[in-house]
């Protein structure tokens, strides 16, 4: 069974080829993945590696946790299960503290 792993501390540089052939040399990679944002298409600076077993997985653990990758120190551990986050409902207002919108310069 796969067993999905987190791996923070990426260099903002390395993409899902590079991820993919570091941890290849613990064992079988089922896929690797460097999370990526969304507004400006930039790394995140971690992502996520599938090891086709349990064993590979826990080798990798082993092979780069707190290990050096191109300068910086990696953390590797077992992925979380997704944890359900509230829905995000940008209508009913933002950070600010209420709903912004319109003409600021009405004399209502």
């Amino acid at each position: 069974m796969a067993k999905k792993l987190y791996v923070g501390g990426l260099p903002y540089s390395t993409t899902d080829a590079d991820l993919r052939q570091a941890f290849e040399q613990a064992g079988a990679v089922e896929s690797a993945t460097i999370i990526m944002d969304r507004a400006t298409n930039r790394s995140k600076g971690f992502g996520f590696v599938e090891m086709t077993s349990d064993e590979d997985a826990q080798k990798a653990i082993d092979l780069w946790n707190g290990k050096d990758f191109d300068g910086r120190r990696l953390t590797v551990n077992e992925a979380r299960p997704l944890e359900e986050r509230p829905r995000r409902d940008n209508f009913r207002g933002n950070s600010n503290g209420g709903f912004r919108g319109g003409n600021n310069n009405s004399n209502w």
